[in-house]
């Protein structure tokens, strides 16, 4: 213990890198952002579906193309993403250059493009195929298809290595970071590696360089029509950035208002508030049938636990979906109460761990 926390002193308080609270910290900060504008664009969408429920549907891709242009913007001017430089960090090329170039003089062509895809587009493609195995995940278990189809194989054996190819991944990071407080690697995240690129500190001379380019970006007199255009758009996404970069505490706020609001615990009191009183059963049911187990969570049918309950809208009990599936699909009626019953009465239940 002793000694990781020499090794944390020294990495923090020795050359120009940034501590490893620091690197995992500005890490995390667009991750505080998302939710918080996901449930804006979900809010919009359900009061006028018509007209903001596009946001909704594609929000995935909106927020994609506004991060590639807010993280080509600071890694163009300031050699750093977004969050860096909200940290006071900026990228360097790899290589042993003693002379740290100017945050302003950006980051050469091959390295800024690596880290603007690696940067964007692979959270991305990691939240699309979180998505795809949660949706496979939910047809396996719904799925009425015979076991031996060759689709329902491939996928069962996809769902089946997901978890170990992503241990794998969240393994990396973390070994990297590991080696990192121990001062045996100069990247605390293989990304910037793979970008070939490292995290420093801002210095006095980047500060006054930024400040200067800032100030400086109005002295020309006779621009042309393509600078202009240039001049307007640089304007236009260091608006936007400015607008991030000061709402993003009230962002966060936000975001963790939300989490409260939505928690589990807080449903449970506005639950008990507002809870209504249990229906009664059926008239004509006996309340000592046979056919209803002791305990609540077993299914009338196959007397076992409860997988992916079931209601049924007619009568309102409540099976596995194999089993109530099967059932209405061969007798046409609930089994407990007799009601007349289809396929299509047939309600899946989510409780609020899933």
């Amino acid at each position: 213990m002793a000694e990781l926390g020499a090794h944390l002193t020294a990495a923090s308080a020795g050359d120009d890198r940034p501590s490893i609270f620091e690197a995992v910290a500005q890490d995390s900060l667009m991750a505080a952002v998302k939710p918080a504008l996901q449930h804006l664009m979900k809010v919009l969408a359900e009061s006028n579906p018509g007209r903001y429920g596009f946001l909704w549907h594609w929000f995935d891709e909106i927020y994609v193309l506004l991060d590639m242009l807010l993280q080509q913007h600071y890694l163009a001017r300031c050699s750093a993403s977004f969050s860096e430089n909200f940290y006071s960090l900026k990228r360097i090329p790899i290589g042993d250059c003693r002379q740290q170039p100017l945050a302003t003089a950006g980051l050469p062509k091959r390295q800024r493009w690596k880290s603007l895809l690696l940067l964007v587009l692979v959270p991305y493609l990691k939240g699309k195929l979180e998505k795809l195995v949660s949706t496979l995940r939910e047809e396996d278990e719904y799925s009425i298809h015979p076991p031996s189809s060759s689709w329902k194989r491939f996928y069962r054996a996809f769902l089946a290595a997901y978890p170990f190819v992503n241990m794998t991944w969240e393994g990396w990071f973390l070994i990297q970071q590991l080696c990192y407080i121990l001062g045996k690697a100069q990247h605390h995240s293989p990304m910037l590696r793979l970008a070939g690129v490292r995290l420093v500190r801002l210095t006095a001379e980047d500060i006054l360089a930024l400040e200067k380019k800032l100030g400086g970006a109005t002295s020309h007199h006779t621009p042309s029509i393509k600078t202009q255009v240039q001049s307007a758009v640089r304007k236009a996404l260091g608006t936007i950035a400015f607008s991030l970069s000061t709402g993003l505490s009230i962002s966060v706020f936000f975001l963790q208002f939300l989490d409260w609001w939505y928690s589990s615990e807080n449903q449970e009191t506005i639950k008990s508030l507002t809870a209504l009183p249990t229906p009664p059963p059926p008239v004509h049911l006996d309340p000592s049938s046979t056919l209803l187990p002791k305990l609540k969570t077993l299914c009338p049918l196959c007397h076992k636990t409860r997988v992916n309950a079931t209601a049924l809208s007619t009568s309102g009990f409540v099976f596995c979906y194999r089993c109530a599936y099967g059932y209405v699909k061969a007798h046409q009626r609930c089994p407990i109460t007799g009601y007349a019953t289809e396929l299509q009465h047939l309600v899946k239940l989510y409780s609020p761990e899933s």
